[in-house]
C-alpha cells in the first residue's frame, strides 16, 4: 500500500514551501488509496514547541489535508537508539571529537588543496586509548555514519536517474555531542518503521537522500521511491528563502486566500500543466502527476494568488458566506442581492466589508473640475430612493437628454459620484444596494 509523510518540525508555521512538499505527498497518497502521515520530527526539545505542533495541524486542517495518523519522534527515541546499536554493531558507526575550528581548519585545507571538503575520517584511526583520553578530555563525540565510498544511485521521480559518489560526501553525522538524535537517521528509522513508500521534499535534499539511502540498507531495509521538488524562487527569479516567514499559511489565510485557490496554484506550480481553479479536493486529486514536475527552480508571486481567491469565491453560492454577510450587518433581505452583484468583485472576502460601508454609508464623491456643473444638475435629476434595478437606465436616460451627454462622459463621472470610484458593479444592480447618497 502507498504510504506518504508530512514531517514538519514544530520549530515555527508552516510556509508555502513547506505546503509544496506536503500536498505533494498528501496527492500520492489519497490518489492510491493510501495513507498520509502527520510525522512530527520534534527531536530538538530546545526549539521544538507544543504551539507550532497545534498549529501546523491548524493549517493543514484549514486546507484539508487530513492525515490518517499523527506520529511523534520524541516518542520513538528507542527505536533510534536501538538502530544506532546496529549500525555500532555492523562497524558502520564511529564516534568523533573533532571541534568545530579543527573541522573548519581541515576543511581550509582540503579546499586550499583543491580538493573537496569532505570529512578525513581521521576519527576511524584512533585507538581505544585515545578514544577514552579525548572522551576525558572533551566529554562526548559525535557518531557519525561510516559512508560505504561507491556510488549511490536511484532514479528519482521528478529528477530522474541520479549518481552521487559517495567519496565526496563527508560522512554524516547521526548523534551530536549532547545525545540529540539527528534528522538523517530518525528519519530513516521512521520511514522504514513506518512503511513509508514514497517521499517527496526539496531538491535541497538530494545529498542527504544519498546517506539516507546507504542507511536504510545498513539497517536492512528497502529504500522507498524519492522524489525532489524544485525549491520557490520569487517572481523576478530571487531567492524566496528569507522571505518565506513572511509567507506562513496563516497569514495567507488572514488576508482572505481561499484555500482552494492556495492548493490549486501549488498543485500545477513547477508543472507542465497550466495552473488551473479546482473547486474540490477530488479533482485535485485526481489531476496530480508527479512526473509532470521538472527540475528548474520555480516562481511563485503570492499576488497570484488573489485573483484565484476571487474566481473561486464566484463559485460560492450565497449559503457558503452567509455568516461573514450577517456579520457585516447586511440585512437578511438584502444578503442574496448584495452577494451576487458583490462576488464578481472582490478578491478576498475581506473586500466586502468596504463594500457594505459605501452602499450603508454612501461613498465620498469623486468629482473632477470639469464635470461639477453636470453632477450638479444630474443629481437634482435623480429620483428619491429607494431605488430598484430601472433607477440606473431611467436615471441616465434623463441626464443623457438634458445634457446631451453620452457614453463614458455620461456614466463615468455618475459613477464617480455614486461611488468614489472608476471601477465597480454593474450600476444597475448596485443601485438599489445604495442606502444613502453622499453626492445630492
Amino acid at each position: 500500500m502507498t504510504t506518504t509523510r508530512f514531517a514538519p518540525s514544530p520549530t515555527g508555521y508552516i510556509h508555502v514551501g513547506n505546503l509544496r512538499t506536503a500536498l505533494m505527498n498528501y496527492l500520492i497518497a489519497r490518489k492510491a488509496g493510501g495513507t498520509f502521515i502527520l510525522r512530527i520530527d520534534d527531536t530538538d526539545p530546545e526549539r521544538s514547541k507544543e504551539e507550532y505542533v497545534d498549529a501546523i495541524k491548524q493549517d493543514l486542517e484549514w486546507l484539508g489535508l487530513h492525515w490518517d495518523r499523527v506520529e511523534r519522534q520524541s516518542e520513538r527515541l528507542d527505536r533510534y537508539a536501538a538502530a544506532a546499536d546496529t549500525l555500532r554493531d555492523k562497524g558502520r558507526f564511529y564516534e568523533a571529537f573533532e571541534t568545530p575550528v579543527e573541522l573548519d581548519l581541515k576543511r581550509k585545507k582540503q579546499l586550499n588543496m583543491g580538493k573537496p571538503p569532505v570529512y578525513d575520517r581521521a576519527a576511524l584511526a584512533l585507538s581505544d586509548e585515545e578514544r577514552a583520553a579525548l572522551r576525558a578530555e572533551r566529554g562526548q563525540g559525535v557518531w557519525r555514519f561510516k559512508l560505504d565510498q561507491a556510488r549511490i544511485e536511484w532514479t528519482d521521480g521528478i529528477l530522474g536517474d541520479i549518481s552521487i559518489d559517495a567519496a565526496s560526501v563527508s560522512d554524516p553525522v547521526l548523534i551530536r555531542q549532547d545525545g540529540q538524535v539527528l534528522y538523517t537517521i530518525a528519519s530513516v528509522v521512521d520511514d522504514t518503521e513506518m512503511g513509508v513508500t514514497d517521499v517527496v521534499r526539496g531538491s535541497d535534499h538530494v545529498t542527504n537522500t544519498a546517506t539516507q539511502i546507504q542507511i536504510i540498507e545498513a539497517l536492512g531495509g528497502t529504500a522507498p521511491r524519492f522524489a525532489h521538488h524544485s525549491l520557490l524562487t520569487g517572481p523576478q527569479g530571487e531567492a524566496l528563502s528569507k522571505r518565506l516567514g513572511t509567507l506562513a499559511l496563516r497569514d495567507l489565510r488572514a488576508r482572505g486566500v481561499a484555500p482552494m485557490a492556495l492548493l490549486s496554484l501549488m498543485a500545477r506550480l513547477g508543472s507542465s500543466d497550466p495552473v488551473e481553479l479546482r473547486t474540490d479536493m477530488a479533482e485535485l486529486i485526481e489531476g496530480f502527476d508527479i512526473s509532470r514536475f521538472g527540475a528548474a527552480p520555480t516562481k511563485f508571486d503570492e499576488a497570484d494568488l488573489f485573483p484565484l481567491t476571487g474566481r473561486y469565491l464566484q463559485s460560492l453560492p450565497l449559503e457558503a458566506v452567509a455568516g461573514r454577510i450577517a456579520d457585516l450587518g447586511v440585512p437578511e433581505g438584502l444578503a442574496g442581492p448584495f452577494w451576487m452583484v458583490m462576488r464578481d468583485n472582490i478578491e478576498t472576502l475581506h473586500d466586502l466589508e468596504g463594500w457594505w460601508t459605501l452602499c450603508r454609508d454612501g461613498a465620498d464623491p469623486v468629482i473632477e473640475d470639469d464635470d461639477r456643473a453636470f453632477v450638479a444638475e444630474a443629481m437634482g435629476l435623480l429620483p428619491e430612493g429607494p431605488f430598484d434595478a430601472e433607477t440606473w437606465g431611467a436615471w441616465t436616460g434623463a441626464v443623457k437628454a438634458a445634457t446631451g451627454r453620452k457614453g463614458r462622459g455620461l456614466f463615468m463621472p455618475l459613477r464617480k459620484a455614486l461611488t468614489g470610484q472608476a471601477h465597480g458593479p454593474d450600476m444597475a444592480a448596485l443601485m438599489p444596494l445604495l442606502q444613502v447618497v453622499k453626492a445630492r
